[in-house]
């Protein structure tokens, strides 16, 4: 339980911000939220069942403290990546304007498959893996990610522009330095 906890927060702070909640939000305005929930899903645990395997290999062959010191590291590189935040391309924009009703699972799925692949949220997942439980690590990770894109979409739809973007990336940023703090705490 204590590993699907801590996925679900991690990879939820992680998503703040994040390119693929700008995606989340363009798609659901084309497209039934459900829709497009129900792709990002199914994205994401297939992205993140591969994360937590390549964690837990890494856990596995690993002693514990450079474990938890490479971990510290990446929690305090994603902070610093959050608080640089990201935004959506052309070519981000240009695919999901060309999708057609008829494919949004696929096409939406796709998109968000390759957009996480090498994202902060699937190295969190692979850091995760190393020190805890494969399931609930693989479980809270995608809980994670799809309740911090559901926000996005239902948040941005009643906020538009008005949304503290900056705030959210500083208090994301924060929460990663905390987290990566503690990791180093506990390996030294």
């Amino acid at each position: 339980m204590e590993a699907f906890l801590v996925s679900v927060a991690v990879v939820f702070v992680a998503e703040m911000g994040d390119k693929s909640q700008l995606m989340a939000l363009t798609f659901a305005t084309r497209f039934k939220t459900a829709q497009v929930l129900v792709a990002i899903a199914v994205a994401t645990a297939i992205v993140h069942g591969v994360s937590v395997f390549i964690g837990a290999a890494l856990g596995a062959t690993i002693p514990r403290q450079p474990v938890a010191i490479i971990s510290a590291v990446a929690f305090i590189g994603f902070g610093l990546w959050t608080l640089r935040g990201d935004t959506l391309t052309e070519g981000d924009e240009a695919r999901a304007a060309a999708i057609n009703d008829r494919k949004v699972m696929w096409s939406v799925g796709t998109v968000f498959f390759l957009s996480e692949l090498g994202d902060k949220t699937m190295l969190a997942t692979v850091t995760l893996a190393t020190k805890h439980g494969l399931l609930g690590t693989w479980l809270g990770s995608t809980v994670g990610m799809v309740a911090a894109d559901a926000l996005a979409i239902v948040v941005g739809r009643h906020l538009g522009a008005r949304l503290p973007e900056r705030a959210i990336r500083i208090g994301a940023a924060v929460i990663f330095f905390v987290f990566g703090a503690l990791l180093l705490a506990e390996a030294v």
